[in-house]
């Protein structure tokens, strides 16, 4: 069978139900797939946060131009991948992880960031947790509550 319908005499018309049978025979083998579906409301919490660290990370003195550059293009990579739906959260743990070692120069003076950072984080956590159908309102624990005790 042809991707053309009648190739002789309408060559370059493309035969859809082949198209469509294949996407159908794909889709069902690999199943309908894990999806991180964010919120609406939070999805617009994490945007504007994304926004907020841009303007703090431009506007820092503290950090060193070749941190600011590298955070911006990090930011700026998760962001173009935003998506309401998403097939993986790794674009947020890398970013985390570069954000990390900023703070862990710079301390105190990073503090800012640490704000939108934690938020973006907890979003994250949440998000994963209802995609892993976790019980709703499960902490992370990897993050310390306020009124946890080191052990």
């Amino acid at each position: 069978m042809g991707v053309f319908k009648n190739q002789g005499a309408h060559l370059g018309e493309f035969d859809t139900s082949l198209f469509n049978d294949s996407t159908s025979q794909f889709a069902a083998k690999l199943g309908a797939g894990f999806i991180y579906e964010f919120s609406e409301g939070n999805l617009d919490k994490v945007q504007t946060n994304i926004n907020e660290l841009r303007d703090l990370i431009s506007g820092s003195e503290v950090i060193e131009d070749n941190h600011k550059q590298h955070l911006l293009k990090r930011l700026e990579r998760l962001q173009s991948e935003l998506h309401k739906k998403m097939s993986d959260l790794d674009r947020f743990l890398v970013f985390v992880g570069d954000a990390g070692v900023v703070m862990g120069k710079f301390g105190k003076d990073a503090k800012p960031l640490t704000y939108r950072i934690k938020d973006i984080v907890n979003i994250v956590w949440r998000t994963q947790a209802r995609a892993e159908e976790l019980e709703s309102g499960a902490p992370n624990p990897f993050l310390k509550q306020n009124n946890d005790s080191e052990e």
